[in-house]
């Protein structure tokens, strides 16, 4: 005998009622629970989706939903005491007084920085920090090649190892596969440590398969540090050959320095790989930091992502922008900000300002790439100055009024600032920022500047599905 479930009319709309409120009150349980600040956008979306299609949005929601791995604090830090309330005259002493209150590790000396000129120079810099190290080589990066350029990092953080050297290489467990899944079999075996950062489908109930570690460095003994936006392919230093046509590499921006920087990245990688092998993290044992001597150049480290409890690089960036009195100039490779960043960088414009925003005409993401023009268009509207630049341009770069310079992997795109794990490194030093200035300079020289232009609303509503599908992405 079979028996059949034939639900009329009414019983399945009761039924999909159910289900909708099931999903919705599921969303609401989670984000409460865990403290999930959502930008309004994405909350927004994920009621809809839940809504209209929550057989489909639940699952999804459930895999993608977690925004924070850690609970937003109750009470909000106090910046900075009342003897050191003059520094907030200095220059850069509002933005590091911010970044005191967001719990960012204290600014340290700095000594010996080398901004890479070209991927040539980035490479040579760092192959020799792997070939100084004597007892510990910490590496990260978003995505390892299968091609010249992984292969050769590989075979000589191999060779390290095997000469005694301890050798961590983090990569992101997505990331892996959009550098062509290497075979990193020869690496275990040779005794380098390989972690993988929350691979793909390995932990869907807690939600965290969205959240990607962006983070980029290379840390030989705790005390030289290699950091930026370059990944660990071909494409980032010498270029790569694609049907038989030899491409050049992407203009990127990295450096590296000496210093007790390198002793707080350390730290941080400690953190993260703890989350990549799922280990306890272990408690740095450190003696406390030198402390600045008079006129010594300072920087400091600002992570952000998932595992902080403020969506750190966003603040500071939106704080710089409305306390900016010069000059804002800024490179990214993707433009898609959030309405609150985009409103500050138009708001410095409309109060005279100059900012600049430098651009790819044409980036490797070509959602990001349909989804930038509203916003471009709204800062070109407010007199800020956009330039594209012919070739890729993966850097990230920002700096304001000439008192700090932000580089590292941070792009200005909502992804970035909200759901990526991220690494910047703030400069103080007059010197420094003067010269992150003239790399960014010498960049504008070869671009054009944009046009402002009129656009119909059927664009705009296309552009504003597509920003929401690439906050995502």
């Amino acid at each position: 005998m079979h028996f059949f479930l034939v639900f009329s009319p009414r019983q399945w709309l009761t039924l999909h009622t159910l289900v909708v409120l099931l999903a919705l009150a599921t969303y609401a349980a989670l984000s409460l629970a865990r403290r999930q600040r959502r930008h309004p956008s994405a909350a927004i979306g994920w009621v809809l989706f839940l809504a209209l299609v929550p057989y489909v949005a639940l699952p999804l929601f459930l895999l993608l939903g977690t925004r924070k791995t850690v609970r937003a604090r109750r009470h909000p830090r106090v910046a900075l005491e009342a003897t050191a309330r003059e520094e907030l005259h200095e220059p850069g002493g509002r933005f590091r007084a911010l970044a005191a209150g967001l719990g960012m590790p204290e600014p340290v000396p700095c000594r010996e920085l080398a901004i890479h000129r070209d991927g040539a120079m980035a490479l040579e810099r760092l192959r020799m920090l792997l070939l100084s190290a004597r007892h510990t080589l910490e590496v990260s990066s978003f995505l390892l090649g299968r091609d010249e350029v992984g292969e050769g990092l590989m075979a000589l953080l191999a060779q390290r190892a095997r000469e005694g050297v301890r050798v961590r290489l983090m990569i992101d467990g997505v990331g892996l596969y959009l550098g062509g899944r290497p075979n990193l079999r020869p690496l275990r075996a040779a005794g380098v440590q390989v972690g993988l950062f929350v691979r793909p489908w390995s932990s869907p109930l807690r939600g965290r398969v969205n959240l990607r570690n962006h983070r980029k460095v290379a840390i030989a003994d705790g005390a030289w540090l290699w950091t930026g936006g370059r990944n660990l392919a071909s494409e980032y230093f010498i270029g790569r050959t694609l049907l038989g046509r030899h491409e050049r590499p992407w203009t990127d921006l990295s450096f590296d320095l000496q210093g007790p920087l390198a002793v707080q990245a350390r730290e941080q990688f400690e953190r993260d790989w703890a989350v990549a092998v799922g280990e306890p993290a272990r408690k740095p044992r450190r003696q406390p930091l030198p402390l600045a001597a008079a006129g010594e150049p300072l920087v400091q480290l600002l992570p952000t992502g998932p595992d902080q409890a403020d969506d750190t690089l966003h603040e500071l960036l939106v704080d710089a922008c409305f306390n900016a009195q010069g000059r804002i100039l800024a490179v990214t490779p993707y433009f898609v900000p959030d309405p609150v960043l985009l409103m500050a960088f138009a708001l410095a414009a409309r109060r005279g300002v100059t900012v600049d925003l430098l651009l790819p005409r044409r980036s490797n993401h070509h959602l990001a790439d349909l989804a930038r023009p509203a916003a471009v268009r709204e800062l070109l509207d407010s007199g800020a100055r956009v330039w594209l630049v012919p070739a890729m341009v993966h850097a990230k770069l920002v700096v304001v009024d000439r008192t700090v310079a932000l580089a590292g992997s941070l792009n200005l795109d909502a992804r970035s600032l909200f759901l990526n794990y991220e690494m910047m490194v703030a400069f103080y030093d007059r010197d420094a920022i003067e010269r992150f200035t003239a790399w960014a300079e010498e960049l504008r020289a070869g671009a054009h500047a944009l046009r402002p232009h009129r656009v119909g609303a059927l664009r705009e509503l296309g552009e504003g599905l597509l920003r929401w599908l690439t906050f995502q992405l």
